[in-house]
């Protein structure tokens, strides 16, 4: 098996970026208040505290990224801002992955670490939604219009959902 290229390995994150933006897209749409606030357990995050994880996740993948690791916990914002930041802290992660500045993390802990982490928080948000009753449509992702540097608010049109 051929070891990937450094190319190879940028291009496959900003794929799981485009993947985080469009199954995270998703998750934080049209979120009902109480659906932010939801508790599911006494010692369990609410979505808008997941949410703002996410958010520190990415800020966190980009200063490894920079060589300047740090690390910030963040308190909820109102549930747009921190929205806003999702699809924010994506796209400055993208840019700089698409950008020729040195990686000063290897491709694969930046992955294994925020990122498979920040994918794991979307799905107990849409988890979490569906507890409070407010559920997301699932939807084989596989044939979902995912493209490498889409990581904005704006997503393509599921192509085959659940009912």
């Amino acid at each position: 098996m051929a070891t990937p290229t450094p190319s190879d390995a940028r291009l496959m994150l900003r794929h799981t970026l485009a993947t985080l933006a469009y199954r995270g897209g998703k998750a934080l749409r049209d979120v009902p208040p109480a659906a932010a606030s939801f508790k599911a357990g006494p010692t369990t995050r609410t979505p808008a505290e997941i949410l703002a994880h996410i958010g520190d996740l990415l800020d966190w993948a980009l200063t490894q990224a920079r060589g300047e690791e740090a690390w910030h916990n963040s308190s909820p914002q109102a549930w747009e801002q921190d929205v806003a930041r999702f699809f924010n802290g994506l796209a400055t992660l993208d840019a700089y992955l698409a950008s020729d500045m040195p990686l000063a993390a290897s491709a694969e802990r930046l992955f294994q670490g925020a990122i498979a982490d920040a994918l794991t928080h979307v799905g107990q948000i849409a988890l979490l939604r569906r507890l409070a009753g407010a559920p997301v449509r699932g939807e084989n992702y596989a044939r979902a219009r995912i493209a490498i540097g889409c990581v904005g608010r704006e997503q393509a049109a599921p192509v085959r959902e659940f009912d």
